[in-house]
């Protein structure tokens, strides 16, 4: 009987021994979950590990390398979910997949509606990628304002460059897109691509006076607008050196809406470039750019009429911040432009409802599908954004069926001088924060394409 207790006793001392060794291995070895390549999920994710960003080292070569790393260290796991904007009585669709807007529903009730679209934040499928980049977005159901039966929004689907293309992409930014959790999520880009560097109360002040269609909707008056049209027919305007001598006004003034840009100088110019402006694309310091350095060649600010709507591209909080002195009234609190009246640009009869700002999701997306430059690649990275005229004709191709674009670089840009206003021949100039050879491909791609129709004074430059 001692015996059986003293090996019954050996045994369990063993049994003991084994169970601590594995549980040492165990703890010595177990594998971080921040080493798993990511690739092998199904739903590409962002790590919250530095270590995981080295393997990013191509892309991260300079002295932002730091700082894209404390980034990424961030909490923002949780505000990257999939989760609803607002408390929407129906889901938004994953944006990738499909529109939730049953066809069958009635296109005449969904183009008509006024209710606020739906959002949410969705990822599309693809290789992870450094945490600048950014390529997930926030999707809206936004129905068709138009019948048109051969609109952009159905042909380029079947183009080559479908896969780039986000149907539920929001454009504008509104109100009901200023929540906590969103700023947590886009406070980590900055400049145009987000809201890094602005405060969430002068975010919420400024937003929350855009809350009506009209701030959502591109063509907000498209109704009164359309004249028995069931296309709305876009024209956009850059101010490029091939429109002098086009005599293309009439042309241009012949289009439900018309887009222009920056140092846009109409006066004297009719012929050639039309009289009309529906939208004026701009930011704060490229408007107080344009005023300084085009005053003598007869530009004094933004067009001002009944028509004009004022759309901002923001990069800084001075976009923010004139934002909400233009749509109250009153003087700019602070920032450089503080103490000035906003009537001085947009004139007296400006209102919230004439006032709208690009969504910071749909410029880097815009960035990251159609203007993907090797410039991220490099030391320019953090300051390299899509140009105001491309985002200006770009947001054209999101909001209309039909767009034509004048006065954008073609491959013979060398014989026209850089605007079609400047008084002598001026060489085209490129800086490091736009690719403009590249945003001058993609419009030969969207010209090829059908989607967009694009002036050019030599056609054979396309063969």
């Amino acid at each position: 009987m001692a015996l059986k207790r003293q090996l019954l006793w050996a045994v369990g001392s063993v049994v003991c021994l084994l169970v601590i060794y594995m549980l040492c291995l165990n703890t010595q070895w177990r594998p971080s979950l921040y080493l798993l390549d990511v690739k092998t999920s199904p739903v590409r994710t962002v790590s919250t590990s530095k270590n995981a960003l080295l393997r990013w080292s191509d892309l991260v070569q300079d002295d932002l390398t730091s700082t894209l790393l404390d980034l990424a260290g961030a909490k923002q796991t949780a505000a990257l979910k999939t989760q609803p904007v607002t408390s929407p009585p129906k889901p938004a669709q994953d944006q990738i997949k499909n529109d939730s807007l049953s066809r069958s529903e009635g296109e005449d009730k969904a183009k008509n509606t006024t209710r606020a679209p739906l959002s949410k934040t969705a990822r599309p499928p693809g290789p992870t990628e450094p945490a600048y980049i950014g390529d997930f977005y926030m999707s809206e159901n936004i129905p068709p304002q138009t019948n048109c039966p051969d609109g952009i929004r159905s042909r380029i689907k079947e183009s080559e460059l479908r896969q780039r293309f986000l149907e539920h992409i929001p454009v504008l930014q509104w109100a009901q897109h200023v929540t906590q959790e969103q700023y947590q999520r886009l406070k980590q880009y900055p400049g145009t691509h987000g809201w890094g560097g602005i405060d969430y109360d002068t975010l919420m002040d400024t937003l929350t006076v855009l809350n009506s269609s009209a701030n959502w909707r591109m063509l907000d008056d498209w109704e009164s607008r359309k004249n028995k049209s069931e296309c709305s027919r876009c024209a956009v305007v850059g101010n490029g050196g091939i429109l002098k001598g086009s005599k293309k006004g009439k042309e241009i003034d012949g289009h439900h809406y018309v887009f222009r840009t920056n140092g846009a100088v109409i006066k004297g110019f009719e012929e050639d470039v039309g009289s009309r402006t529906t939208h004026y694309t701009f930011s704060t310091n490229t408007l107080m750019n344009s005023m300084r350095s085009y005053g003598g060649l007869g530009y004094n600010g933004p067009p001002v009429s009944t028509e004009t709507r004022y759309v901002f591209l923001p990069d800084h909080d001075r976009d923010y911040l004139l934002m909400k002195a233009a749509s109250t009234h009153t003087l700019v609190e602070s920032g450089p432009e503080r103490g000035k009246d906003p009537t001085r640009y947009f004139g007296k009869d400006v209102s919230a409802a004439k006032l709208k700002m690009y969504h910071p999701d749909f410029i880097r997306y815009l960035r990251n599908r159609f203007l993907r430059s090797n410039i991220l690649r490099g030391r320019y990275r953090s300051i390299y954004r899509p140009s105001t005229g491309a985002a200006m004709l770009l947001a054209a191709l999101h909001s209309c069926d039909q767009v034509s674009a004048y006065g954008f670089m073609t491959p013979d840009y060398s014989k026209y001088s850089d605007h079609y206003y400047d008084k002598t021949y001026r060489k085209v100039g490129f800086f490091a924060n736009h690719d403009m050879r590249m945003e001058m491909t993609v419009w030969q791609q969207l010209h090829k394409a059908g989607l967009v129709t694009l002036y050019m004074r030599n056609e054979t430059d396309l063969n």
